[in-house]
């Protein structure tokens, strides 16, 4: 029997795979979109990270939840430096959400409140997936833009308190084998994870229709 990090890798490849090719983010990595373009979508990134962080003191000693909760993958503080490098000093002023966006958003604070395990979908597909394919988007980042190396306006993909990320997300997916819940809650948190991608995907495709190329 595959494991349940296994079983919620799978399940997801095809939502998985439909946001990583989004075609905003395939033309923002692409260097055919411009730095508004990736600071607006910074900007989105600001409140989905505000819902899963806000609600993570008090999931610490959740025995669902609690495991996932590492004060070294939180990335509002480093979002937030970057916000003020990229929109200035007064970004908070201009800060906006897009109407998928405060979906998203919104249904995170839900489950952080209501439903661990469906905390967990979210963290998971959030945190993964900036320690893996957030690191090709921080390098086409800097050498588009020219952002300094790791340093202001991709500090969101760096994580400074974690040494080894590919023995972390060993660690990560151990944790994920473990989960406190039984069968049928394992299925609704893989289901919530399709969901969180699909989420992910709705955003970008919003972000898509602001920013379309031009002919």
């Amino acid at each position: 029997m595959d494991s349940f990090s296994t079983v919620i890798r799978t399940a997801s490849h095809e939502q998985h795979t439909e946001a990583e090719t989004s075609t905003f983010m395939s033309d923002l990595l692409g260097g055919r979109l411009g730095v508004d373009a990736y600071a607006r979508y910074t900007e989105q990134l600001w409140f989905v990270y505000e819902a899963l962080e806000a609600g993570a003191g008090r999931l610490a000693a959740d025995p669902v939840a609690g495991p996932f909760v590492r004060p070294e993958l939180f990335r509002l503080g480093a979002l937030e430096r970057d916000l003020e490098h990229l929109r200035g000093p007064g970004w908070r002023s201009t800060l906006s959400a897009l109407p998928a966006t405060r979906v998203y958003a919104d249904r995170v604070r839900e489950c952080a409140e209501e439903w661990p395990g469906g905390y967990v979908a979210h963290h998971y597909t959030r945190y993964l997936g900036d320690l893996s394919g957030g690191q090709i988007i921080r390098d086409r980042a800097e050498r588009t833009w020219g952002f300094a190396r790791k340093g202001d306006g991709v500090r969101f993909y760096v994580f400074e308190g974690i040494s080894n990320p590919a023995e972390f997300k060993r660690g990560y997916r151990e944790r994920l084998d473990a989960l406190a819940a039984d069968e049928l809650e394992r299925q609704r948190v893989v289901a919530e994870c399709r969901d969180a991608f699909a989420l992910n995907t709705a955003v970008f495709r919003a972000l898509g229709a602001e920013y379309p190329l031009t002919a």
